[in-house]
């Protein structure tokens, strides 16, 4: 009886070890299209008999994808051909095409997941994955190709699920042998895609995607100018803002030379009245660079709010700060109205002395009229009222300029 026991023991183990496909794999497997396949792969999933046969499943319906993305592939080599010697090209199914690759690469990596996962005896024997690899590089690769035709047809879905899924793979080390090629556009294609999912109100996207463009030396600086506009349009409370500060000031301690992100330190400095910490930066930002655009241009900024605040102002440091920044670009037509302006309420306190109040005015001119030439439509600055100032107190009422000014004033 004892043998017997052993020999149905092992008939059970030996049947147990060669059991064949569940009935809900046969099925996946015999389906013949990729969305019959598919379709019953999802409401079939928990129903297979482990991950080996999840494994099997996946590798099933992306080599259903993979068919029809070599097909359209080979229509599109044809027709290259075709137009070089003028024969009839076949139809080419070109959203089909973008299709079957996101297909394939979605699916192969669902299939490498379960590949990689051990199996009832606790070993890994990945069957699917080395063959794979090659071949989801190749499909990735087009998603590029789809997520620009959406992009050019301004469809934020399109471009969403074709780049998204480019660049939420691109960690993946099934596509390291891609990094060389990806070099050249994946910071195009990551900073694009940010703008879509911020558009989206996909805000951990969006930072997803800015950081990736980051890391692309040309992308970096607008890169950083999107990542930090995103933060800041999401702070809430003033807790939110002295930690965003923090993040800002880091990212300034490690490349100090970025005007950009001084300013914004700065500006938040500002926006918090954390007036001791933005004085300390913008002295800090002069001693070290003497010649720097955008710390003489904040400071004048900073004074040029204070006094118009205060009952005591002393314009004389702020025209001077403003006066240097304009030396170093006489093209800004924000920093020549802070100065016209700073100029013109100089000269507002000088009630008892005409001569000067009129120099002053005059002075205040020369920079109010380069900067209506630089911006005549305002859209920078509105210089508009502190020039018509200038002119009601130097010309005489009825002067043509000063006319025109009032015009300009009143609509």
């Amino acid at each position: 009886m004892k043998k017997l026991m052993i020999a149905a023991l092992m008939v059970l183990g030996t049947s147990a070890a060669f059991a064949g496909d569940s009935e809900p794999l046969k099925a996946i497997t015999k389906a013949k299209t990729y969305a019959e396949a598919v379709q019953l792969l999802k409401s079939n999933l928990d129903q297979l008999a482990s991950a080996q046969e999840k494994a099997k499943a996946y590798d099933y319906v992306t080599r259903l994808a993979l068919a029809k993305f070599d097909k359209e592939n080979a229509v599109q080599a044809a027709n290259m051909q075709a137009k070089i010697t003028k024969a009839k090209e076949e139809a080419y199914d070109t959203l089909g095409f973008y299709e079957a690759a996101y297909n394939a690469t979605v699916n192969g990596l669902e299939c490498m997941k379960y590949d990689a996962q051990p199996d009832a005896k606790g070993k890994v024997k990945a069957k699917f994955t080395d063959g794979l690899t090659p071949l989801l590089n190749n499909a990735r690769m087009q998603l590029v190709t789809a997520g620009n035709y959406y992009a050019q047809a301004g469809d934020q879905d399109g471009v969403l699920k074709y780049w998204g899924t480019f660049l939420d793979t691109d960690d993946n080390p099934v596509f390291k042998s891609s990094k060389e090629q990806e070099t050249q556009f994946i910071g195009q294609v990551a900073y694009y895609t940010a703008q879509y999912a911020n558009q989206a109100k996909l805000f951990d996207k969006a930072e997803k995607y800015i950081n990736i463009a980051m890391q692309d030396e040309s992308m970096r600086k607008q890169a950083q100018t999107f990542k930090l506009a995103i933060a800041e349009r999401n702070l809430k409370t003033r807790e939110d803002s002295l930690k965003y500060v923090e993040s800002v000031k880091e990212m300034y301690e490690k490349d100090p030379s970025n005007d950009m992100v001084f300013g914004t330190l700065c500006n938040m400095y500002s926006s918090l009245k954390m007036n001791s910490e933005l004085d300390q930066a913008v002295a800090a930002k002069i001693a070290q660079d003497p010649n720097n655009f955008t710390a003489w241009a904040l400071k004048g900024q900073t004074l040029m709010n204070r006094n118009s605040t205060t009952d005591n102002p002393n314009w004389d440091e702020c025209i001077e700060a403003l006066k240097k920044a304009a030396e170093l670009d006489n093209g800004n037509s924000v920093v020549l109205t802070y100065l016209g302006f700073a100029i013109n309420a100089k000269a507002g306190q000088m009630s008892g002395d005409r001569a000067a109040q009129k120099a002053l005015y005059t002075e205040s001119m020369k920079y109010l009229e380069h900067a209506k030439e630089i911006d005549p439509n305002r859209e920078k600055a509105n210089w508009a009222y502190p020039l018509y100032q200038c002119y009601y107190s130097v010309f005489p009422a009825n002067d043509p300029r000063t006319v025109e000014l009032e015009k300009m004033l009143k609509k």
